[in-house]
């Protein structure tokens, strides 16, 4: 993994754990992360990450509107 250098405001610092996690699962929910990667980005185990999502909004299943239109078209021309 590849270090980043952030500077944040002082209140963010003194929740550097918060933080971190926040970042990790906005980039899990954008796509950008796996949860895998996520877990590891936040210093986390991957089920222990999943568990956290919900804190910051984010749903463990990344599953869109356009994702079951697709699987529900591809059903129907079976």
């Amino acid at each position: 993994m590849t270090t980043l250098t952030l500077e944040v405001p002082e209140s963010l610092q003194k929740n550097r754990d918060d933080t971190v996690r926040f970042l990790a699962a906005k980039l899990y929910e954008s796509g950008k992360l796996t949860l895998g990667q996520a877990a590891q980005m936040a210093g986390m185990k991957k089920w222990d990450f999943a568990e956290i999502l919900s804190d910051y909004g984010v749903d463990y299943i990344q599953y869109t509107y356009e994702d079951v239109v697709a699987d529900v078209e591809r059903i129907s021309n079976r």
